[in-house]
């Protein structure tokens, strides 16, 4: 079995936790390759010595051909992985080596149970869709889809900007506010929820869309088919917009139209038996703790 590692850095508590998951890989006799800033991290924070060929980007990552990618660290670091798994089909395993993840939801205490997971083949895999953009001019983002959300919103200013939206070729609203996010059920955990948009069951074919403290308070998250295409046109005080693909951030001038539809692009993602997404989001968000009613 061949293993890619993915990550950039992780609190020094973590360190036997990292440290055993490499030792339990080279007992199984498992082909490593480590991405470039991790295996730094390593050799300047842990005397790590070990020598195993390592990854800068997708193309050098697909030429190691892994059998899965496993990241360490948290929901970021998978959302970083994406871009360096693209559209391969390459199953990513997150341990999360702070506080529970939604997508980084092994603990590092369970690493072992993990591991006994990929050698024995008792797991599944979840598939993710990701949403793709497009802009109206030649420049693009690279790569050009989110697993998580498209957020566009103001640069430079206070004021708030007016997001015009289409859908499907209609007019659905212009939207005064900080921004705008557009997000997959993967995404509705995160940035859209802190917004006030609601929890959608991963595998479901929607997207939502979730104004950014909007000037109107009528106006409220929107769940949409995910083979709805959306266009959207910003204007503002200022000359620009940013959009954010998940972390990854962009500058475009106010007169860039941007297209938004569900992208080719899946991610597979590794579900162990000790990991289901209600049990997660039951202990992310400790539901059944409060105890008043």
């Amino acid at each position: 079995m061949k293993i890619a590692v993915y990550g950039k850095a992780f609190p020094i508590e973590a360190r036997p936790f990292i440290e055993g998951l490499y030792k339990r890989l080279k007992e199984e006799n498992m082909a490593l390759t480590i991405y470039s800033r991790l295996d730094s991290f390593l050799r300047e924070n842990c005397s790590w010595e070990a020598e195993y060929p390592t990854f800068e980007n997708h193309e050098e990552f697909i030429s190691f051909s892994p059998d899965f990618l496993i990241t360490i660290g948290g929901d970021g670091t998978i959302l970083d992985a994406v871009t360096v798994v693209r559209n391969s089909g390459i199953p990513i395993l997150g341990i999360n080596t702070g506080r529970l993840g939604f997508l980084a939801n092994v603990a590092k205490e369970e690493i072992n149970i993990a591991i006994n997971s990929l050698i024995s083949g008792n797991f599944k895999i979840n598939v993710r869709n990701t949403i793709m953009v497009q802009t109206s001019i030649d420049e693009q983002p690279d790569p050009v889809f989110a697993l998580n959300e498209v957020a566009v919103s103001r640069k430079g200013t206070t004021a708030m900007i007016t997001i015009h939206a289409y859908i499907n070729g209609e007019y659905l609203n212009s939207y005064w506010a900080d921004g705008l996010i557009i997000a997959t059920p993967t995404g509705s955990t995160g940035y859209s929820l802190s917004c006030g948009g609601p929890i959608i069951m991963p595998g479901s074919q929607n997207f939502v869309i979730t104004p950014i403290a909007p000037h109107n308070l009528n106006v409220r998250p929107f769940v949409i088919s995910n083979d709805s295409k959306l266009r959207l046109k910003i204007e503002g005080r200022e000359n620009e917009f940013l959009i954010s693909l998940d972390s990854r951030i962009y500058t475009f001038n106010n007169e860039v139209e941007i297209f938004l539809q569900q992208s080719e692009t899946q991610i597979k993602l590794v579900q162990t038996d000790t990991q289901d997404f209600p049990t997660t989001l039951r202990n992310k968000l400790l539901w059944g703790l409060d105890r008043r009613n």
